[in-house]
């Protein structure tokens, strides 16, 4: 991690150990800014007061080896960034006016990204930052975690059946709160269908009916018509003496028959002549049967305008002119079955109300077994903390989680009682310290003091370790308010957790710093900053000197310098645990 114009650093450069690095250095020297870079750098609140003086901006960037396929190297890839050799580049820059910018991976990224990637990557503990395991719910998934499979299969399927009760209870509330919309749509449908089925239209129908009102309408006319064409094709019986289209025709065809051997065209004029007079006789025909058949029947007019008027009224609610009666049939079709859909809510009511209640039935069940599993988890648990705690120099504090539920009349019968539950059961996990012997036992983060409560998290930490870490844990002055053979402790549990995790400490503890894998002190030059230089990798020599300094106050003391060889060999001894 390179740090540059942040604070009291003007250009400094932090390398972590894989296992446990410790910071140390004089009240003053900077050690602090190295826990700030890290929580700049996994989306901490960027302030522009920590721009050091005369600078613009503060830079924080750092270099984090992921394994692949974690969940922050699946988060990264997913926002666009790019791994280098599996390892991810992420930098923050503060500027002095007090905007913020983020990159992860070479793209520019909202800082809040930081925060999701800081939430898989990094827990930090610290006197005014103790946030991780004091909420209840992070304290759940905690105790979930530590339980594992004793808890994840049952809670499992208890999640899978909340999901199925959430989508049935969904479509339930939908149903009955629209009941009146869905009866009086039904209603209309209903209505509409019987207007249609009355009527009982067919495609079509209309343009035939025009015609036939049209028809009747004109029938004197049309008659008149056909009787004056008749009779100039086929001649009046009651004028013998008038002279008709079919007699002319035949005096031109009769004209033409009897010179046709001399012309071929004239004989083919003749000919045609002929089939003319075949249709002249035809239309003739015709035009007597359609006279016969046409007879004004103000009856049947009438009729059929009411048929029209009946047909106009159905197009206008389902139909359209464009459309037609066709367009009126469609409706009804369409009509019919959604009003079967409709009709049939009622059943599926039924059905669902059934089902609804054979998934609360199944959900009781399935959350009794994830409290049952979380109650044997619990006692372990809290078991493994208070031992921890006894080897922190609290050997009387004693660590229990309490599980209750709470009361809802809405929600699951459970145990004779009706209580609430969510996707993580129905079980509110917190967990409890009672410092010493008559103490009531308080949530954490009321019943313990500032340097207790970081040595309950390092308890929990530790013991939680081996379930699901983090891969870094930060601890700043973790050891505040105790020292001796509690911080020598301290120092062990710290090397302990460092075993399955990378940890990083800023302490003012020798006991402390003994144990670490890495030293790195921080060092302030005569003006007052810190430079590139003046965040040091201790050898042994070097780390006999600061420890010696961390005790004594004096480097070269000579009592120092073999408190700290002491010091150093006893934490490099083989351990148990």
């Amino acid at each position: 991690m390179r740090i540059r114009d942040l604070g009291v650093i003007d250009d400094a450069v932090v390398e972590l150990a894989p296992g446990f690095t410790v910071v140390t250095g004089e009240t003053g020297a900077g050690k602090t800014m190295v826990v700030t870079s890290l929580g700049l750098l996994l989306g901490g609140r960027a302030d522009p007061g920590l721009v050091r003086a005369g600078a613009t901006r503060a830079v924080v960037e750092g270099r984090l080896n992921l394994p692949a396929g974690s969940p922050a190297a699946r988060r990264a890839l997913e926002a666009g960034a790019e791994l280098d050799d599996g390892a991810l580049l992420i930098s923050r820059t503060v500027s002095a006016e007090g905007r913020s910018r983020a990159h992860v991976g070479g793209r520019s990224v909202p800082v809040g990204l930081l925060t999701e990637l800081g939430e898989d990557l990094i827990a930090v503990h610290g006197q005014t930052d103790q946030q991780r395991l004091l909420r209840p719910s992070r304290q759940r998934a905690a105790l979930d975690r530590y339980a594992g499979e004793a808890v994840a299969e049952p809670l499992a399927r208890y999640r899978t059946v909340h999901r199925r009760l959430r989508e049935v209870a969904g479509t339930l509330e939908e149903l009955t709160t629209r009941a009146r919309e869905r009866a009086q749509e039904a209603d209309l449908l209903r209505f509409g269908l019987e207007e249609i089925a009355a009527a009982e239209p067919v495609a079509g129908e209309e343009i035939e009916l025009a015609a036939e009102a049209e028809r009747l309408g004109h029938a004197d006319a049309l008659s008149s018509a056909a009787a004056v064409a008749h009779a100039a094709l086929a001649g009046d019986p009651a004028d013998p003496d008038s002279v008709d289209a079919g007699t002319l025709l035949g005096q031109a065809r009769r004209a033409l028959e009897a010179v046709r051997g001399h012309d071929e065209r004239l004989a083919a004029l003749a000919d045609r002549l002929t089939e003319v007079g075949y249709l002249l006789a035809d239309v003739a025909g015709d035009l007597a049967l359609y006279a016969d058949d046409l007879d004004a029947d103000p009856v049947r007019l009438a009729a059929v305008e009411e048929r029209r008027s009946v047909l106009a009224q159905l197009l206008r609610k389902y139909g359209s002119l464009e459309g037609g009666s066709a367009e009126v049939v469609a409706w009804a079709e369409a009509s019919a079955l959604r009003l079967a859909e409709l009709d049939g809510d009622d059943e599926r009511i039924d059905e669902l109300g059934e089902e609804e209640a054979a998934l609360r039935v199944e959900l009781a069940k399935l959350a009794g077994e994830v409290s049952a599993a979380r109650h044997g988890a619990a006692g372990r648990f809290a078991e493994a903390v208070s031992a921890e705690l006894t080897e922190l120099a609290m050997p009387h504090a004693r660590v229990t989680f309490e599980l209750t539920r709470l009361d809802d009349p809405a929600g699951l019968e459970l145990e004779g009682r009706s209580v609430a539950y969510g996707s993580h059961g129905v079980d509110e996990v917190e967990v409890l310290l009672a410092p010493h012997p008559g103490a009531a036992p308080r949530p954490i983060a009321k019943g313990a003091s500032g340097g207790e409560l970081s040595r309950v998290m390092l308890a929990v930490e530790v013991v939680f370790a081996g379930a699901d870490p983090v891969p870094t844990y930060l601890f700043d002055e973790v050891d505040a308010g105790v020292g001796g053979k509690a911080a020598v402790e301290i120092g062990r549990r710290l090397a302990k957790l460092a075993r399955s995790a990378q940890v990083v400490v800023v302490t003012h503890l020798p006991q402390v710093a003994a144990f670490a894998d890495r030293h790195l002190v921080v060092e302030k030059t005569n003006d007052g900053t810190v430079t590139r230089s003046g965040v040091k990798t201790l050898d042994d020599e070097q780390r006999v000197r600061e420890l010696s300094r961390m005790l004594a106050g004096l480097e070269d003391s000579e009592l120092g310098r073999a408190h700290a060889e002491e010091l150093l060999a006893a934490a490099r001894a083989p351990r148990e645990g």
